[in-house]
């Protein structure tokens, strides 16, 4: 039986929707599914009730959750304190970033947690928000910059880094660029870019199209800003963006326009609840809390 199955049971019993279920995981519905059903096989008893958008746990799966609860915490407890334990003894910090690190000043605060800790090394692994909460989850790093939307999701413990905002950038020449702030719902015809459908900003900003009415017209994604601005800036249409990476591109012949209602969202120091922190991994976040 893979333990790993065992966690997965227990983010979709508390999610009850594969969709959800899956972006938490960061594997595909199908993916999901198949190791549930693996699981089943292996216990020898199905757990959830399936319908069209729902799945509950039925009698077996009421049963078998919190013994799957306590499997997953033990197997978070002694993976933890195994790492923490190498990375104690190697001097090693594990820090998960999203990609822009020196637009949001996170290097300055490498750059001075290795001044004031010379002993320690930094492992700097970047990807995205979604990726990095996995790794988060599997011990793979012990602290991230992840990016947040709103900070309903109470999983990890999180201290406030920074803050940006939404917006819409458009060539000089398009017709909405005279306005200072303009309303998702006037993007409803227009082609829009976007970061990768991987990402939590694809997500982000699809779901805000959606509240504004809409369904989004997309014509690219992709994973690097600077080839979303380049093609922006050829014509390709509008991009929905954070700003404050955008500030530090080439932009003088663009339009960098604030979005109403404002989408605003939060950069913050994420690290595990439960288990053991590293001693390095305590150390830099007892600098993140002073700055």
């Amino acid at each position: 039986m893979d333990i790993n199955y065992i966690s997965e049971f227990v983010i979709l019993a508390e999610t009850g929707n594969f969709m959800e279920a899956a972006e938490k995981l960061f594997i595909s519905q199908s993916t999901l599914s198949r190791h549930i059903k693996t699981l089943e096989e292996d216990l020898g008893a199905s757990v959830f009730d399936r319908t069209t958008r729902k799945v509950n746990l039925n009698a077996f799966g009421q049963l078998f959750l919190p013994y799957a609860k306590s499997i997953s915490r033990i197997q978070y407890e002694y993976t933890s304190a195994l790492g923490n334990a190498l990375n104690d003894e190697h001097g090693n910090v594990r820090i998960g970033s999203i990609p822009v690190m020196s637009q949001y000043k996170i290097t300055d605060a490498l750059m001075q947690f290795r001044n004031e800790n010379p002993r320690f090394t930094l492992d700097i692994i970047e990807g995205d928000s979604l990726q990095l909460t996995k790794m988060l989850r599997s011990n793979q790093c012990d602290l991230a910059f992840i990016r947040e939307w709103d900070d309903k999701d109470n999983e990890f413990n999180k201290i406030l880094y920074a803050t940006d905002t939404l917006a819409a950038i458009m060539p000089k020449g398009h017709p909405l660029a005279k306005e200072n702030v303009i309303h998702l719902e006037q993007l409803r015809n227009e082609s829009l870019m976007m970061l990768a459908k991987d990402t939590f900003m694809y997500s982000l900003c699809v779901r805000e199209c959606q509240k504004a009415g809409f369904e989004p017209r997309v014509v690219f994604t992709g994973h690097r800003a600077e080839n979303i601005i380049d093609l922006v800036r050829k014509g390709m249409g509008i991009a929905l963006l954070m700003k404050t990476p955008i500030a530090f591109m080439n932009n003088a012949d663009l339009k960098i326009i604030d979005i109403e209602p404002r989408v605003t969202t939060s950069i913050s120091v994420a690290y595990p609840k439960a288990g053991q922190i590293s001693t390095g991994a305590k150390h830099f976040l007892n600098l993140i809390k002073s700055i």
